[in-house]
């Protein structure tokens, strides 16, 4: 038997996964018949699989040792760089301003050194964040930035923080803007894009289309123009639709691909003039809450900003 004391950032999770984090080799129709058996318990009662967990909360586990068979553990994101370019901290979140290149969670071809395994190495050491004391809980972060894209990435300490941090992102009550350099001067200082963008998996390209069709999706693109030169124009932008590509498509449909977009734009032209990264950063992120944010209230109405973004300063001395 085994017993579980449920912490604050274990607290709201379902019995039935609680029990698939913390004992994961147990087969699911042996946990629900456990369940339906007391052999797993709550507060020395019986519960049932849909039974939210509060703070404090005992969970006994009547399962056979096999189950729970401890091996020596292994924190792959201690392996990873330590280095961190930090907006903003406190005891809730963490505002990391992600350079270009940086991957923000593992994929198939990177497991280690990304900016998640960052963050966790750097809580760890600080004190913040300890595996061993954690059932199901790790630092995590509430939105994500494509590898070659630069700026302001959300990381929440505690599992509270996170759910509210989803939530606002979710119903749009947090308000980010990026910086982008693309090619020409466009006709309008400042305009609303629409249109219909359909991804291609295989090929991980997004494509655009004026039409409304079955697999596409409705996107909205706010511009505002900044700054001209050598014919290139520096740009603010606002997504008021977020999908995979959004702004380097959407620009490129209307004749101004960014500088350095090696998928959308003209690469090997701008290679020519030292340029091989794309010029698109999420620089700046504004909290709007309408509703209640709980713990993070505090956020409301605050600005955080990366002060400097490499192609807006070397281009346009922008700052």
């Amino acid at each position: 038997m085994k017993e579980f004391t449920i912490s604050k950032n274990d607290s709201t999770l379902r019995l039935d996964k609680f029990i698939v984090k913390v004992c994961p080799t147990l087969p699911s129709s042996l946990m629900f018949k456990y369940i339906r058996t007391k052999r797993i318990k709550v507060n020395g009662k019986r519960a049932e699989i849909s039974t939210r967990l509060q703070e404090g909360d005992i969970v006994s586990a009547y399962i056979n040792d096999e189950f729970f068979v401890e091996t020596a553990p292994k924190y792959s994101f201690l392996s990873a760089s330590k280095k961190l370019d930090i907006v903003y901290e406190d005891e809730n979140i963490l505002l990391v301003d992600k350079k270009q290149g940086v991957l923000v969670h593992p994929d198939k071809n990177e497991y280690t050194d990304t900016l998640i395994d960052r963050i966790q190495h750097y809580l760890y050491d600080k004190g913040e964040y300890d595996p061993k004391q954690e059932n199901c809980f790790h630092p995590a972060l509430a939105n994500r930035i494509d590898r070659n894209t630069g700026g302001i990435v959300i990381a929440a300490k505690n599992a509270e923080a996170l759910r509210i941090l989803c939530d606002k992102i979710k119903y749009r009550e947090i308000d980010k803007r990026y910086l982008a350099v693309i090619h020409g001067v466009p006709k309008s200082k400042t305009a609303t894009l629409e249109g219909y963008l359909e991804k291609n998996e295989d090929k991980n390209k997004v494509y655009l289309s004026n039409k409304k069709t079955v697999n596409n999706k409705t996107i909205k693109t706010k511009y505002t123009l900044i700054a001209t030169k050598s014919n290139l124009s520096l740009i603010e932008v606002e997504l008021i639709t977020g999908r995979t590509h959004q702004i380097r498509a959407h620009m490129a449909s209307i004749g101004h691909p960014l500088l350095g977009d090696g998928k959308y734009g003209k690469l090997k032209n701008d290679k020519k003039i030292g340029f091989n990264k794309q010029a698109l950063y999420s620089y700046k992120l504004t909290f709007k809450f309408t509703t209640d944010a709980g713990i993070l209230n505090y956020l409301n109405d605050k600005t955080f900003t990366v002060k400097n973004v490499w192609f807006a300063n070397e281009l346009f001395d922008y700052k």
